[in-house]
C-alpha cells in the first residue's frame, strides 16, 4: 500500500459501521471458522527463505504471499532468441522463486504468487514522464506471456534444466497488485484527472493473465483479483497538483475503481454512450450482454482482494466518511457493491473477500502520525482477526510484515513498521498476539466468552490450550483447558471469573517450551 502522510479525521462511520455491526451479529455457526492465515514477508522470503519459512511455521502461518515482480525475473533488454512464454527461455531468472516454492511444502506453507509489475522496460508504454515510475502502461499481451511462463513453470510438471524432478505446483495466484495505485499501475488518470485509465488497463491485464493461467492447467486454482489499495484521492487541478487527483501516480478510490472496472455507474447499472466508451466499456445492449463472456476473470475468480489498512484506527472504525474507500470497517460496503455488480450482469457469484495485505504500523518507531503503541497494535491485530472470523465472507486474516524495515532508509518517519519483530531483533507485543490470538467476546454475570486461536497447532499437533487467569496481584492459574478441533486452531469457550483480573492463553510446543498470548484485562461487576 502507498504510505499516506495525513492527519486522520477519526470520525465514526455512521451508516457503514451500522451495517458492519449487523454483519458481525451473525451467529458463530456462520462465522469464517476456516479463514486462512496469510502472511507477507517478501524481503526475508527472497534473501533467506529457509529461516523465514521456519519462523513462519512456528507462528502457524498457512499461506505466504509473495510478490513475483515481472521486471525482477524477466531480462532487460531482451536477449536474442528470448521467448517470453517459455519458462526456460534464456534471460529469465526464476532462481529465487524456485527456491521458495521448493522449500515451502516442507514447512506446511502454501505459496500465493502475486504476479505483478513493474514490467521490464521493453513492456512499458510510451510517453512516460521523465522521472516517473516504471509501471507505465504495461503491455497486457506481454503480461499474458509472462503469466503463461510462470504458470507453466509452476504447473507441477516442469523440470528445470539440470534437475531430475519437477518443481512443485503453485495453486494460489493473484493477478497484479494494487492496480488502483499509481505506484503500481500508471497513469491512473489523464486529462486533468477527468479520464480514468487504470481500470481499463487492469481489465486488459486481468483478461490476459486469466487466459494464461487457464492455458497452463490452473483453471481450477485459487485466483484472486482486485488486490486494491483501500484509499484514494480525487480533486481538481491546483497549484500543488497540476494534474488533479488521482492524476498519474496517486490512487483511485477503490469503490470508484471497481465501478470503472465493471463498467457500471453509481447505481451499479451498466454505463452507456460516451461514459462507457471513455473507459473501454461496451456501448450497446449486445456488448453489455456479452460482458461476462468477454471478461471471465471478473466473474469466475475465486475471490476479490483488498488491503484494508485502517492505519491509525481500531478495526471497527475508519478514518474517513468516504463511501468509495475500502478500509477494514468498510468491507461490508465493498461486499455489497461487488454483489450488486454481479447481480447486474445476472451472475450469482459472491466473492470471498481476501484481506491480503494488512497490519498496524507502530509508534515507536514511526512517530509521523498517531499510530498505535506496540501494545495497542497487538490488541488491534487480535480484534481484527476476531471480526473477520465472524464474517462468513472474509476468507483470510493477514499480517504484513514479519520484521520492521531499517529505519535508516526512512529516518524522517521510521518506515512501514508493521512487523512483529523490531528491526534490531526484539519481538514486539504483536508477535505473541499473532501466534496465540485472544479476544474477550462477551462478559455476562461473571462468565467470560473467550475467543482464541492456537495457530501453530495445525503444524505441531498439540491441540490443547489452557485459559489462565490472574487476579490483580496474584499468579496465573488454570481456569480450563480447551481441545481445539478446528483445523485452523480457532475456538470459543466460556469461563467463570469471580473477580476482576487478567486472562491469557498458554500453549506448549511439542518437545519445547510453553508460550503465552498477550494478556487481556477483565472487569467483573
Amino acid at each position: 500500500m502507498p504510505f499516506i502522510r495525513r492527519t486522520p479525521t477519526q470520525l465514526l462511520l455512521g451508516a457503514l459501521l451500522a451495517a458492519f455491526a449487523l454483519l458481525l451479529s451473525s451467529a458463530s455457526a456462520r462465522a469464517s471458522h476456516f479463514q486462512v492465515a496469510m502472511f507477507e514477508e517478501d524481503s526475508g522470503a527472497a534473501q533467506n527463505p529457509a529461516a523465514t519459512l521456519a519462523e513462519l511455521q512456528r507462528l502457524g502461518v498457512g499461506v505466504l504471499r509473495y510478490s513475483l515482480s515481472w521486471n525482477r525475473v524477466a531480462p532487460a533488454p531482451r536477449p536474442s532468441g528470448f521467448k517470453a512464454t517459455d519458462p526456460g527461455s534464456p534471460g529469465y531468472d526464476f532462481s529465487t522463486v524456485d527456491r521458495l516454492v521448493s522449500d515451502a511444502p516442507a514447512y506446511g506453507i502454501t505459496i500465493d504468487l502475486s504476479v505483478t509489475g513493474a514490467p521490464p522496460r521493453w513492456a512499458e508504454g510510451r510517453g512516460q514522464p521523465r522521472g516517473g515510475n516504471p509501471d507505465w502502461e504495461p503491455s497486457a499481451a506481454g503480461y499474458g506471456d509472462f503469466v503463461r511462463a510462470v504458470g507453466a513453470r509452476y504447473s507441477g510438471h516442469y523440470v528445470p534444466p539440470g534437475a531430475t524432478s519437477p518443481l512443485p505446483r503453485v495453486s494460489m495466484w493473484e493477478l497484479w497488485n494494487e492496480p488502483n495505485f499509481g505506484g503500481d499501475l500508471a497513469p491512473q488518470a489523464l486529462r486533468n484527472s477527468t479520464l480514468p485509465t487504470a481500470a481499463p488497463m487492469y481489465r486488459a491485464l486481468l483478461d490476459a493473465g486469466w487466459r494464461a493461467l487457464a492455458s497452463t492447467q490452473h483453471a481450477h486454482d485459487i485466483v484472486i483479483i482486485g488486490n486494491l489499495d483501500a484509499r484514494g484521492q480525487s480533486g481538481r487541478p491546483s497549484r500543488g497538483a497540476p494534474q488533479g487527483f488521482p492524476g498519474y501516480y496517486a490512487a483511485t478510490k477503490p469503490i470508484a475503481f471497481v465501478r470503472q472496472l465493471y463498467c457500471v455507474g453509481h447505481d451499479l447499472r451498466p454505463l452507456r454512450g460516451r461514459a462507457a466508451r471513455l473507459i473501454g466499456c461496451p456501448t450497446s445492449a449486445a456488448g453489455v450482454g456479452g460482458f461476462r463472456r468477454t471478461h471471465p476473470g471478473l466473474f469466475a475468480a475465486s475471490g476479490f482482494g483488498d488491503h484494508p489498512y485502517p492505519l491509525t484506527m481500531p478495526p471497527n472504525r475508519a478514518d474517513t466518511r468516504d463511501g468509495d474507500f475500502a478500509e477494514f470497517a468498510q468491507l461490508p460496503h465493498l461486499i455489497a457493491v461487488l454483489d450488486g455488480i454481479q447481480r447486474t450482469y445476472h451472475s450469482g457469484r459472491r466473492f470471498a473477500i481476501y484481506n491480503n495485505e494488512y497490519g498496524y504500523i507502530t509508534d515507536p518507531p514511526n512517530r509521523s502520525q498517531r499510530f498505535p503503541s506496540p501494545q495497542l497494535a497487538a490488541a488491534y491485530i487480535n480484534w481484527s482477526e476476531y471480526i473477520s472470523w465472524l464474517s462468513p465472507r472474509i476468507a483470510s486474516t493477514m499480517q504484513f510484515l514479519l520484521r520492521d524495515p531499517n529505519p535508516v532508509h526512512a529516518p524522517e518517519y521510521g518506515g512501514f513498521a508493521s512487523g512483529l519483530i523490531a528491526f534490531h531483533g526484539t519481538r514486539k507485543p504483536s508477535y505473541d498476539a499473532y501466534r496465540l490470538p485472544i479476544w474477550v467476546a462477551a462478559v455476562r454475570r461473571g462468565r467470560v466468552l473467550v475467543w482464541g486461536c492456537a495457530r501453530p497447532a495445525h503444524v505441531f499437533g498439540n491441540a490443547h490450550v489452557d485459559v489462565q487467569f490472574a487476579g490483580r496481584h496474584g499468579k496465573f492459574i488454570r481456569l480450563t483447558g480447551v481441545t481445539v478441533t478446528n483445523p485452523r486452531g480457532y475456538f470459543e469457550t466460556w469461563v467463570r471469573v469471580r473477580r476482576s483480573g487478567t486472562l491469557r492463553l498458554a500453549w506448549t510446543y511439542p518437545g519445547s517450551g510453553t508460550v503465552y498470548s498477550r494478556t487481556v484485562g477483565v472487569t467483573v461487576r
